[in-house]
């Protein structure tokens, strides 16, 4: 018999005596662990009788949560077996409070876990309490585990799971998925309903990623390649490859440039706005920066139009913009909405620093699509901030537009169709969101009307299967940072990090959406904006310090890799911010495709590789601008923000004000110019944005674009 290194052999669960159902007073009796070849000792569950009414007589009598050692391997298809009569077990019990009993006894069923397996390695990552998971494969192939917990009732949950699959066969334990184990009925906790459903998830899929790995050692298989990552501990940060190495190189900013930064913005009263997606450089320096100077802002696109009025009244006399241009552009416009014309808005380049959302809807065939809008009245264009303001304007004359975010489009979208009967909705330009946001829709169809209501209140099943077919996204922008993400990137992490937290943009390929919302649904992902993700990470970090005791939390970051000087100093913040024992490791892993190569970098002194000799290339990317950017399409971080560098942002300041016009093509421009109807394109770009605003401050479409909307269809 092989023995576990962590936990004895096998499940020996506690007979409950005559009627397993009746648990108010069991009484158990242990099975003793024999050694005694070549006897295998694998779970066999017990049938006994029972006063209850079997739901399945043709599966035999019911099975208790017990298990004796068996002399002959279970057959094949037993663990699906067991499953199914768990499950009825405990639908058979109408009182909560005796599934609960239950689950008690199973616990006290399951053999003692040695202390010295109470390591971080063993630890099960998403569940409220903490629990320890042991794999092992015995002599046979035949897999064996032991589980344990700080929480009775989670203790009872993997006694459950491993009475249905120790002594099962890999591609056994491999076949069942979460939803296999029933809804909360089958453990009648109403009071804790996500943290219950985690547990059944989160240990399974520990389970099956280490049966996985056992396998694959046994058979001899190469392990799949880590993705690199940075490890953020109270002690300092440790990077894991090449890549992340080239993000950890300023996280701790030069304190002269620091010094000479601070020293000009405030000579100068200049404001600073940047984007998440800087690069690490620049970041570095302005993180370092803000505790000495207070006008300096990192946040997503919506934020830095907001916090650069704020600066303007706050005195500044110049506003700094790092991002993309449609992002200067919004500042500019919303600085003069707000009364600040005078405040001089400044980009980072001479040339124009682009965005391939941007620029998919500035083309013909967004045109195109928005004029099919025109045509099916009534009709709402739910545009992506993520555009200029130009096609903001042409869009609004041709199509009454509302702006959004990816942390509030569907919360617009539904609320568009809730006030507004028949309404179509034609969302663009961002063809990944569209289909994520389709999915979405699709998801609650199937959703109960409580669960819908909880998502919008003004929604249920039957409105929502009713606007699936009003829905229209157009099919062909993306962002070249987030078309990374796609199948090899997927697999990899499936492989690797099924039971990591997992975090997404809106903007991934479906296939990353899915597994993040799969992720969601147990409590172990998040999937939205940039400052979404952010939020998410610090809250798993404040719970693990809230628990103090040791732990390591892994982060999969599925979205631009600058977002990790936020999201550093962050971790950082929370982990210095109180004295305790506990050792808390923060994990922050790139999926960054094995395809990436750094566009300006050379292998082996060699420029100008062919694609068949580059796609042939498994290379992490390099430091150098455009890092990570892949032959088959996407980076992990964007070439456009990285135009934003720390040299051009001393030498705007340094040369304010700018009475020669030495950098006048630097100054982000107003648009003087008119749209095919005559009116201003700054006024008219600014509506959809000022319409976005009112329904994040009072949650309803404003009456202006309801009477828009509804005017087309007279």
């Amino acid at each position: 018999m092989v023995v576990m290194e962590a936990a004895a052999i096998g499940s020996r669960f506690l007979n409950p005596g005559p009627n397993p159902n009746s648990i108010t007073n069991p009484v158990l009796r242990a099975v003793p662990c024999r050694r005694r070849q070549p006897r295998l000792l694998a779970v066999r569950c017990v049938q006994t009788p029972s006063p209850r009414h079997n739901p399945n007589p043709a599966r035999g009598p019911p099975l208790s949560c017990s298990a004796v050692a068996s002399d002959q391997a279970a057959p094949a298809g037993i663990p699906r077996h067991r499953l199914a009569d768990l499950v009825d077990e405990f639908r058979s019990l109408s009182e909560p409070l005796d599934r609960v009993k239950r689950l008690l006894a199973c616990a006290a069923s399951l053999p003692a876990f040695p202390e010295a397996g109470r390591v971080p390695a063993n630890r099960v990552m998403g569940c409220t309490a903490q629990v320890w998971l042991s794999v092992a494969v015995d002599e046979l192939g035949r897999m064996r585990f032991a589980a344990d917990s700080d929480s009775e009732i989670t203790k009872g949950f993997c006694a459950c799971l491993v009475s249905v699959l120790d002594g099962a066969l890999p591609e056994e334990v491999l076949e069942l998925r979460p939803e296999d184990f029933g809804d909360l009925n089958v453990v009648g906790l109403p009071v804790k309903a996500h943290s219950r459903i985690n547990t059944w998830h989160n240990v399974l899929i520990s389970m099956q990623k280490r049966t996985k790995a056992l396998i694959a050692k046994r058979e001899g298989r190469p392990s799949l390649d880590p993705f690199p990552s940075l490890v953020i501990g109270a002690d300092g940060i440790e990077a894991k490859g090449s890549y992340a190495e080239a993000q950890a190189m300023f996280l701790s900013p030069d304190e002269l440039k620091t010094q000479e930064l601070v020293n000009v913005l405030r000579e100068k009263k200049i404001g600073v706005v940047a984007h998440f997606y800087m690069d690490p450089e620049v970041q570095g320096i302005l993180t370092a920066a803000q505790k000495l100077w207070p006008h300096i802002h990192i946040s997503d696109s919506l934020v830095m139009a907001d916090r650069a009025v704020k600066m303007a009244k706050a005195g500044c006399e110049y506003i700094t913009v790092l991002g993309v241009d449609f992002m200067s552009e919004n500042v500019r416009a919303i600085l003069d909405q707000a009364g600040y014309n005078k405040v001089g808005v400044y980009r980072m380049s001479n040339e124009l620093i682009g965005c391939s959302l941007a620029d998919a809807a500035a083309s013909p065939t967004y045109m195109k699509f928005l004029e099919a809008a025109s045509n099916s009245p009534p009709s709402l264009h739910v545009i992506y901030i993520n555009t200029s303001l130009e096609t903001k304007a042409y869009g609004h004359e041709l199509v009454p537009t509302i702006t959004c975010t990816s942390s509030n489009v569907v919360q617009t979208i539904l609320q568009a169709f809730a006030q507004v009967p028949e309404l179509n909705v034609w969302y663009g330009p961002d063809s990944y969101m569209g289909a994520n946001i389709a999915e979405l829709f699709r998801q609650m169809a199937d959703m109960t009307d409580d669960e819908i209501s909880r998502i919008h209140p003004e929604h249920n099943r039957n409105s929502i299967i009713s606007l699936l077919s009003r829905l229209r996204y157009y099919q062909d922008g993306n962002c070249i940072v987030h078309d990374m993400f796609g199948h090899e990137v997927v697999e990899r992490i499936k492989g690797l990090y099924c039971d990591a937290f997992l975090t997404a943009h809106f903007e991934v390929p479906g296939e990353m959406f899915s597994l993040a919302m799969e992720a969601k649904r147990r409590g172990m992902g998040v999937v939205g904006s940039t400052q979404n993700i952010l939020d998410f990470i610090k809250n798993r970090v404040q719970e693990a310090l809230d628990r103090d005791v040791d732990d390591h939390l892994q982060f999969v970051l599925g979205t631009e890799s600058g977002m990790v000087t936020s999201i550093v100093a962050g971790v950082r913040g929370l982990l210095g911010s109180r004295e305790s024992r506990a050792k808390i490791k923060v994990e922050i892993v790139f999926p960054v495709s094995s395809d990436s190569v750094s566009r300006t970098s050379s292998v082996n002194g060699s420029q100008g590789l062919n694609p068949d000799v580059l796609a042939k290339l498994a290379v992490v990317p390099g430091v150098t601008v455009g890092e990570g950017c892949s032959i088959n399409g996407g980076c992990a971080s964007c070439p456009y923000m990285k135009m934003n560098s720390l040299t051009s942002l001393l030498r705007v300041c340094q040369q304010l004000p700018d009475k020669d016009g030495v950098i006048r093509a630097y100054e982000a421009d107003r648009f003087n110019t008119t749209t095919p109807h005559g009116k201003s394109v700054a006024d008219i770009g600014c509506e959809p944005i000022l319409h976005m605003r009112h329904f994040q401050a009072t949650g309803k479409l404003p009456e202006k674009l309801i009477h828009q909307i509804l005017a087309t269809s007279l």
